[in-house]
C-alpha cells in the first residue's frame, strides 16, 4: 500500500470517530432540549398566578415598594447575563455577551454605573480574559437550573436593590438572556426586571381586557408585596434560566448536526481520494508489469540470435 492511500485512510478512521461522536452529542443535546421546553411550559401556571398576585397588590392599594419605585436619578444598574457552562454551542454565549456588552455601553453613555453579575463559566472567561470586574457570578448548573439555584441568583440582586446606592446598592436590574422562539431560532435579548413596572405587569396578567379582582390583604399589602415581589423575581430568574438553557441546548444540537454533516462530506471526499489513489497505484503496477514483461521478450530475442 503507497504513503498517500495509508494517509487517507488514516484520516478517514479519525473522522469517522469524530463523527460517531459529534453524532451522540446531538442526539443528547435534542433530548435535553425536549426536557427543558417541558420544563418551561410547567413553570408558567406558576409565573401565571404569581403575576395576577402581585398585580392584584400593586394595583389594589397605594403600597410602596423598593423594587417597585422608581429611582429619580439613577446612578448604579446591576446587569444579570445568562451564559453557559460549556461551549459547543454556536453563537449561544457570544451573541448574549454581545447583547450585555451594548447594553452596558448604552448605560454608561447615559452617566450610569454598571456592575456585571454572570451565569455561566463561559461569560466570567470572557471578562476575566479582559480583566473587567465581576461583581458576583456563578456557575455549574446551566444546562439543568433547578428553582433553588434562581433563588440563589436573585437573593444577592433583590438585597443590592433594596440597599441605597450611597452603601454599594444599585437602582435598576437588567438581565440579559437567551429566549427559545423554536428549534431553529433563539434571540439574545435584554429585559429591565427591577424595578418592577406595575402597569406593563398589569398587561401582562389580565390581557385582552381582562379585570382583576379586589382583594383584601392580611395582615397588609405592604407585607404581602414583601413576601410576593422576591417570589416574583425568582420566578422571572428562573423562567430566563429554562429559557437560556433549552436555546444552549438548540444550539448545541444544531452546531453538532452540522458538524456530523460536515464530517459525512470530509469522509465521501477523502474516500474519493483513496479510490483515486489506489487507481494509481494499481496503474502503476500494471505498467510496471507490463515493462517487465517487454524488456523479459526483448532479452529472450537477443539472446535467441
Amino acid at each position: 500500500m503507497g504513503a498517500q492511500l495509508r494517509v487517507y485512510k488514516r484520516r478517514i478512521r479519525s473522522v469517522t470517530a469524530t463523527k460517531k461522536i459529534t453524532k451522540a452529542m446531538e442526539m443528547i443535546a435534542a433530548s435535553r432540549v425536549v426536557k427543558a421546553q417541558r420544563k418551561v411550559a410547567a413553570s408558567t401556571p406558576y409565573a401565571q398566578e404569581l403575576t395576577r398576585a402581585v398585580t392584584a397588590v400593586g394595583t389594589g392599594s397605594n403600597t410602596k415598594h423598593p423594587l417597585t419605585t422608581q429611582a429619580e436619578t439613577v446612578v448604579r444598574s446591576a446587569v444579570l447575563l445568562l451564559t453557559s457552562d460549556r461551549g459547543l454551542a454556536g453563537a449561544f454565549n457570544s451573541s448574549a455577551i454581545k447583547t450585555a456588552e451594548k447594553l452596558t455601553e448604552r448605560l454608561e453613555r447615559e452617566g450610569k454605573e454598571v456592575e456585571i453579575y454572570i451565569v455561566g463559566r463561559r461569560g466570567v472567561a470572557h471578562y476575566n480574559f479582559r480583566e473587567r470586574k465581576i461583581t458576583e457570578s456563578w456557575g455549574g448548573f446551566t444546562d439543568q437550573p433547578t428553582y433553588a439555584d434562581a433563588k440563589k441568583v436573585a437573593a444577592p440582586l433583590i438585597e443590592a436593590i433594596e440597599k441605597d446606592t450611597a452603601e454599594g446598592g444599585v437602582d435598576e436590574l437588567h438581565i440579559v438572556f437567551t429566549e427559545f422562539v423554536s428549534m431553529m431560532t433563539q434571540t439574545a435579548l435584554d429585559d429591565r426586571l427591577l424595578p418592577l413596572s406595575l402597569e406593563d405587569v398589569a398587561k401582562e396578567a389580565a390581557p385582552q381586557g381582562e379585570i382583576l379582582p379586589l382583594y383584601d390583604f392580611e395582615p397588609s399589602a405592604e407585607d404581602v408585596l414583601d413576601a410576593l415581589l422576591p417570589r416574583y423575581v425568582e420566578s422571572r430568574i428562573y423562567n430566563a434560566l429554562l429559557q437560556s438553557a433549552a436555546s444552549k441546548h438548540a444550539a448545541t444540537r444544531r452546531a453538532m448536526k452540522s458538524a456530523t454533516d460536515n464530517a459525512g462530506d470530509l469522509i465521501t471526499s477523502l474516500s474519493r481520494l483513496a479510490n483515486a489513489a489506489r487507481q494509481a497505484e494499481i496503474t502503476q503496477e500494471i505498467s510496471e508489469i507490463v515493462g517487465g514483461s517487454a524488456a523479459l521478450a526483448d532479452a529472450s530475442a537477443g539472446s535467441d540470435r
